[in-house]
């Protein structure tokens, strides 16, 4: 049975897996570049997200993408839960709806509404374990198209209010272009970057880098890394007691003025308010 291991390096890949976990509190958060879809079959457990709580109960599917920094803080029930991890080039190029994709690649985590799918979603995590223990490349490509038909019927089942139209088809080398940039950001976000770096990260023109990251991510790169960027120093607000000034400038923010103005933009308070206000 799968544990985290806090001596992981971030980044390091799982690839696609599915296993049983038993959830442990984090000595501090986990970052990969994969997506992760989560079941518990009984209990609950609390991630601290970027710079969130979000507790996760039982019964229901969840998915984020664990490029944002992912952390067990509390639980309930300390027995084992399913984890499968999909690499996010394989995620975007199944085309889902962008109502499913896109709060996942803004760093939210997706939870199913219902309630129902208990019995089905514990049976098809115990055969996708089963198929991807046995070196099979036929089993590998079912446990895939069946992941891929389970995101799907979440999707579906998402209110469609605020939807944007369906992801674009994107051709499979700008989606490997575009995990490339994603990965380089999520890695260097906390020091200056150029659209020249960021591009040249991906053997791209910065121009046609900007393009391509657009096509599959909905976002501007300038917003991208700013979203990191926040994400990061949300956490160090609600976990440490650090200056705002030595956060903004460990999260990548050039100055405390500019990190002040994003933050109030986005969040509608002061890097001070939102610590007295979700401090853990």
């Amino acid at each position: 049975m799968a544990r985290f291991d806090p001596t992981r390096p971030d980044f390091a890949p799982y690839g696609l897996t599915v296993e049983r976990w038993t959830p442990t509190l984090m000595q501090r958060p986990d970052r990969h570049n994969e997506v992760e879809v989560n079941f518990l079959e009984r209990g609950s457990l609390t991630y601290l997200l970027g710079g969130r709580k979000v507790t996760v109960q039982s019964g229901r599917l969840t998915v984020f993408w664990a490029a944002i920094p992912h952390q067990i803080i509390s639980m309930i029930d300390e027995r084992s839960y399913h984890v499968a991890t999909v690499p996010l080039a394989w995620f975007l190029q199944w085309n889902l709806p962008a109502r499913l994709v896109d709060p996942i690649l803004h760093g939210g985590m997706i939870c199913d509404p219902r309630a129902k799918e208990t019995a089905k979603d514990v049976a098809a995590f115990v055969q996708w374990q089963r198929d991807l223990a046995r070196p099979n490349h036929g089993k590998r490509r079912v446990v895939l198209l069946e992941l891929q038909a389970r995101l799907m019927r979440l999707a579906m089942a998402l209110s469609a209010e605020a939807a944007r139209p369906d992801a674009p088809v994107v051709e499979s080398g700008a989606l490997s272009r575009a995990e490339e940039i994603a990965c380089f950001v999520a890695k260097n976000y906390q020091r200056p970057l150029t659209a020249e770096q960021i591009g040249k990260s991906a053997g791209l023109h910065p121009n046609y880098a900007m393009n391509v990251f657009k096509s599959v991510f909905g976002t501007t790169l300038t917003q991208y890394v700013t979203q990191h960027r926040l994400s990061h120093a949300q956490r160090l607000l609600v976990t440490t007691s650090a200056k705002v000034l030595d956060i903004a400038m460990d999260a990548g923010f050039g100055s405390v003025s500019r990190f002040n103005d994003v933050f109030l933009k986005s969040f509608g308070c002061s890097p001070r308010r939102y610590r007295q206000e979700h401090r853990l």
